[in-house]
């Protein structure tokens, strides 16, 4: 895994490097503070803060990029949070669509917690309210023999939709339901200040009947693209 994380940094330095001379071939780069890590209603940090950051390239429409932040699940396992992921998005007039894959890593002699989902989002704007749905497809990719480890990869849907208004303003909401591990939805304010976008959000999970997973939180996050 060091080696195939190493060799991806190393193409993607390089790849940045070409990228200056090669109008087709993009780079971004992406970097956010937040209260609490929240991913489909479930706090990922314990209701701690997070510091999360990513590079993306992108070559007419196919795009591969790496994103990491550091969680904490009450053990001494998982850390930290490394993703690696690839897909193709497009647009036709004001309909979108997303197409790839990607891979949840944790390190730290961790591996049975890794695993992948293979994804499908669409979206329309009617430039008065955009809306997207998205599905996941759960992979099982940890390659480790654990009896004690019963849990499997599960399948997600989810809608979105988000309202523009003045002042670089936009009112977002997502509802979802990841399986046996509950629905959860998203209610937030954005405001963009130049380069900078500052996020409210109140995100809560139902658990599906699974105490430990009911979960409702107020975050605020201020998050920079470049």
């Amino acid at each position: 895994m060091k080696l195939i994380k190493l060799s991806l940094a190393t193409a993607m330095a390089v790849t940045f490097a070409y990228a200056e001379e090669t109008s087709d071939l993009g780079f971004s780069a992406n970097v956010t503070a937040t209260s609490n890590y929240i991913w489909r209603g479930m706090t990922q940090t314990a209701d701690s803060p997070a510091v999360q950051g990513g590079f993306d390239l992108d070559y007419k429409g196919l795009y591969l990029g790496v994103w990491g932040s550091n969680v904490e699940f009450g053990d001494a396992k998982a850390s930290l949070e490394a993703d690696i992921y690839l897909g193709y998005a497009g647009s036709i007039s004001n309909f979108s669509y997303d197409i790839g894959f990607v891979e949840y890593m944790y390190p730290n002699q961790s591996n049975e917690y890794n695993f992948g989902e293979a994804y499908l989002s669409l979206g329309y704007d009617f430039e008065v309210v955009s809306l997207s749905a998205k599905y996941a497809l759960g992979v099982d990719t940890d390659d480790v023999d654990n009896e004690a480890d019963n849990w499997e990869p599960e399948n997600n849907w989810e809608v979105g939709a988000s309202v523009p208004l003045p002042m670089d303003i936009s009112i977002d909401a997502t509802y979802g339901d990841y399986d046996s591990l509950g629905a959860y939805y998203l209610v937030g304010v954005n405001k963009s200040f130049d380069k900078f976008d500052l996020t409210l959000a109140y995100t809560a999970n139902d658990g599906d009947g699974i105490t430990e997973n009911e979960q409702d939180n107020v975050v605020v996050s201020i998050s920079s693209s470049f």
